[in-house]
């Protein structure tokens, strides 16, 4: 058996193991199994499937997968983190919603240093939600926020996923965390604008509450302490990308480099918290690189069937825009995050999305940024969103789903914003890669 049929039915089966709740990595093996037997030949086809999945997680790129995952596991575990809210909680003194504003800027920052989503909202809403609940704050003020922060990780550089996704895509992965930087930032802008007007309209939504005032020498003092020695960081992987001095595999290592050092420096590192750091890396890049192996298989045996050129040649016959197959891809993105996780949706989608993105004409680096954006939506898209579930595990007792959802409401306007001013101006992403020469 051979053709997009063929395809077809190795595509169907990786959705019906999911269904099933086989894991993901191992729903990818069986059907790429299969599709091999029956697209590329029985034995020979066998061995071709073992040599390309030597060949795809073998490669220098990868490197930056484990390297950004230690890094964010040795901020979290060491406390390093902690200290950086602590500073940002002094620096705010009595803004009105300042713990509103202080979760956007402390998730923003965690975002830069850690790229992963999932532990940005776990931080976010262990630390915040308790403390903003025990302040009065009403449910819109203090779950919302952190539900949209939490998704920055996406976005601001550097992150796992976009990292993941440059690989998969083989889009120039310096090039795709350059990009996120700005639309992130201007993202994190209209939080802000949104906790702003939701004050201003009820002041009653965040009460004021005393605060002890800190001497502007105390303050100095945290940025100096707290604060700035995470500049290192930022600038030992951001900054070695941008001045050319490393890629990105090599700036993630000097960046978990960096951590460690200034754990070792400031808050004395254990042994318990550095044990703790290495068994997360070992487990979570141990699952990434088996369904990269997964998805990158079964994007071959999706384009040697011709499956995939036929979703392409059938998308570019139909009757719209550019655009409007954009919004079509994008649309889609968001119903499959209803019900698969992110990394699913990447490797079902990109072997049929980036090629339909490159015939459009779009960039590919901007495409990217564009389908982070969607990922990011996904997560927060009713009715089962991932961190809205995530919430519900740590708002307060009798806070309901619906009530997180319409919370959650206003920052997904706000993503819906940021992909319209990606349309109407793509330099928003590709100025600063272009600027840089990546």
């Amino acid at each position: 058996m051979s053709g997009p049929g063929a395809g077809l039915l190795v595509f169907a089966l990786v959705a019906l193991l999911m269904a099933a709740g086989v894991p993901v990595a191992f729903a990818f093996l069986g059907a790429n199994l299969l599709g091999a037997l029956l697209i590329m030949g029985r034995l020979p086809g066998l061995l071709q499937l073992v040599d390309n999945s030597t060949a795809l997680i073998t490669t220098f790129t990868l490197v930056a997968v484990p390297m950004f995952v230690l890094m964010g596991a040795l901020l979290f575990h060491s406390g390093l983190a902690l200290r950086v809210f602590d500073a940002l909680d002094a620096l705010f003194g009595r803004i009105p919603a300042r713990l509103s504003y202080l979760t956007v800027a402390g998730g923003a920052t965690f975002s830069t240093l850690t790229g992963s989503t999932m532990a940005n909202t776990a931080m976010l809403g262990s630390l915040m939600v308790p403390e903003m609940t025990r302040r009065g704050y009403q449910p819109h003020m203090a779950i919302g926020p952190i539900i949209g922060t939490g998704g920055l990780a996406m976005l601001i550089p550097p992150s796992s996923l976009g990292v993941l996704l440059g690989s998969l895509a083989r889009v120039d992965i310096g090039a795709l965390l350059l990009a996120g930087l700005v639309p992130g930032l201007v993202l994190a802008t209209l939080y802000v604008l949104v906790i702003y007007v939701q004050a201003r309209r009820n002041p009653e939504a965040a009460p004021a509450y005393h605060v002890d005032s800190v001497t502007a020498r105390e303050k100095l003092r945290l940025v100096v302490v707290n604060i700035l020695p995470l500049g290192i960081v930022i600038f030992a992987v951001v900054g070695f990308i941008i001045l050319g001095i490393a890629t990105p595999s090599e700036a993630a290592a000097f960046g978990a480099l960096s951590v460690a050092g200034l754990a070792v420096a400031t808050v004395g590192l254990s042994f318990q918290a550095l044990q703790k750091s290495l068994l997360s890396t070992v487990s979570v890049t141990g699952t990434v690189f088996l369904l990269i192996v997964g998805s990158s298989v079964f994007g071959q045996l999706m384009a040697f069937s011709g499956t995939s050129g036929a979703a392409v040649d059938w998308a570019i016959s139909l009757e719209a825009g550019p655009v409007a197959k954009l919004v079509l891809m994008f649309s889609v993105l968001l119903v499959l995050g209803m019900f698969m996780d992110q990394i699913s949706i990447m490797l079902l989608t990109i072997p049929v999305f980036f090629p339909l993105a490159a015939a459009l004409g779009f960039d590919p680096v901007w495409f990217g940024i564009v389908m982070l954006l969607a990922l990011e939506m996904s997560l927060s898209t009713p009715p089962f969103g991932l961190l809205l579930f995530l919430m519900l595990g740590v708002a307060p007792p009798g806070t309901t789903l619906s009530r997180i959802a319409l919370a959650a409401a206003p920052y997904l306007a706000c993503d819906a914003a940021l992909l319209g001013l990606l349309l109407l101006a793509p330099g928003l992403a590709l100025w600063l890669p272009g600027l840089l020469g990546t």
